[in-house]
């Protein structure tokens, strides 16, 4: 099953998810919750391995986490059994969309049983599946991830931890892995740390998780987050903590605090919800304006319509209504119903906006596709004004670094200036926030050097990872297809 993409949802979409899980009995049931708290990440199709002490399980498939892993026979067990356990949720980035790209991957080889699962984009993907290919390794999938799995299992290890240390130095790109071996759990995150990867605990059991979200819905500790070019090994003798051999400043994705992450996760000692509400805080610093009333897009402008408001006094109204029984398989029946997809997603309440001036709060803008007709709804709905206000930069270059982006010249940010944008959208005004505005919203007040510490190359073009398969023109798709230039 092949999850079709409404062409309403004008956004970026979540790259994956992953969770870990070693040495308890009830290790699979928290990987599908972890999993489950992790959907936002990845709605196509999700996985669970896991090890029972003598052979390795897998279970995977297309769907939701409650679809894939759902009790059967009004059987109260998952199909799959295991003391320690690793899973994933896709949204695909790398690789096609068959069921043989759903992961965990699992191969058998010197070392013993390996499954893996991976969060982010190999850039030099094609060029490591060539020299793969003529050593003579088969490959089921097309996926990255894949790669990196064959990489090991053609190591000459005496561990899975050594073997992953050794392949670090030739992986580039972005990365956050769970690997699960026979007799331990392994988490590792890339050199620059673009996408995040953390640990927790549970009573005597270590886990991993791309966010602290996941812990909360087991209720688990957060430890702490692991290290950009960290490689950890949680086994029965604890956790035991690695380096990999090359480093390189840290730039984690600043899109990940705008956007990815729930707003109930903690990252590098930050609340995200803290974090957008700053954003939008400073957007008001930057592009005040008078109003009636602020109203956030659901869901994901929610928290940065709380910062606008407290910091311009403008008072804040829930007015827009989202339904959660619409989603991403929704399908157009015609072309002249394309605003029937936008209204049943969301509903305006004439009561409040009647007569009022607006401030509408959306967490970013991609095609441009959805903002025209959430505008039109309010102007149906009586809005007198209409005000859009962007905690982001305006997006102007695609991701390379497992996030799904169109292709530059889909990004509407490279064919209209703000003014034109504005008029295109049917609003009074429209802004966006600074470059700057948003690392003052998260801290920092420079750019340059250490203290920038992330990627922003969706807003600048400025990549911090080499590009290596698509500057040799084989990047089919690393996040989208490729035809822009990446300068």
């Amino acid at each position: 099953m092949k999850v079709q993409i409404s062409p309403f949802d004008d956004c970026l979409h979540e790259e994956c998810g992953v969770f870990g899980v070693f040495g308890d009995s009830e290790a699979t049931y928290l990987t599908a919750l972890g999993l489950h708290a992790l959907q936002h990440r990845g709605q196509e199709a999700a996985g669970i391995a896991a090890n029972d002490g003598k052979k390795f399980h897998i279970h995977k498939r297309p769907g939701l986490v409650g679809q894939a892993f759902g009790v059967k026979n009004d059987s109260p067990k998952l199909q799959i059994n295991g003391t320690s356990a690793i899973g994933h949720v896709r949204y695909s980035t790398a690789g096609g969309n068959s069921d043989y790209e759903i992961q965990p991957f699992l191969t058998h080889c010197h070392l013993g049983e390996i499954a893996l699962a991976h969060n982010g984009n190999l850039t030099n993907a094609d060029v490591l599946r060539k020299e793969l290919l003529a050593e003579g390794q088969t490959f089921q999938s097309t996926s990255d991830t894949e790669a990196i799995l064959q990489m090991m299992a053609n190591s000459r290890s005496q561990s899975p931890v050594e073997a992953l240390l050794k392949c670090t130095p030739r992986l580039e790109g972005a990365y956050a892995l769970v690997v699960l071996g026979p007799n331990e759990l392994i988490g590792a995150r890339d050199p620059s740390g673009v996408r995040p990867l953390v640990l927790g605990k549970l009573d005597d059991i270590y886990m991993l998780a791309s966010e602290t979200c996941a812990f909360d819905q087991i209720n688990a500790e957060y430890v702490r987050d692991i290290e950009p070019g960290e490689v950890v090994c949680i086994s029965e003798d604890g956790v035991q903590s690695y380096s990999m051999e090359t480093h390189k400043p840290e730039r984690f994705c600043i899109f990940e605090y705008v956007y990815f992450m729930r707003p109930n996760s903690e990252f590098q000692d930050r609340s995200i919800a803290e974090l957008r509400e700053n954003m939008g805080a400073e957007l008001a610093k930057e592009s005040p304006v008078e109003a009636d009333m602020v109203i956030p897009v659901p869901d994901s402008g929610i928290h940065a319509a709380i910062g606008f408001a407290e910091e311009s006094k403008i008072p804040y109204k829930h007015a827009i209504l989202r339904s959660h029984y619409t989603g991403r398989t929704f399908i157009e029946p015609t072309q002249q119903r394309r605003d029937f997809g936008v209204r049943m997603k969301l509903s305006v309440s004439k009561r409040d906006v009647k007569g009022k001036r607006v401030v509408l709060v959306d967490d970013s803008v991609v095609r441009g596709t959805t903002m025209p007709k959430i505008v039109h709804m309010m102007r149906d709905a009586g809005a007198k004004e209409i005000h859009i206000r962007i905690p982001s930069p305006t997006i102007t270059h695609s991701c390379f670094y497992g996030v799904d982006t169109p292709d530059r010249d889909e990004l509407t940010a490279n064919h209209f200036s703000i003014e034109e944008m504005a008029k295109e959208f049917g609003a009074d005004s429209l802004a966006f926030i600074s470059n700057d505005g948003l690392y003052r919203a998260i801290g920092f007040d420079k750019r340059d050097g250490e203290n920038r510490k992330y990627c922003d190359a969706c807003f600048t073009g400025d990549y911090p990872i080499e590009l290596t398969d698509f500057e040799a023109g084989n990047a089919s798709r690393g996040c989208g297809k490729r035809k822009e230039s990446a300068a």
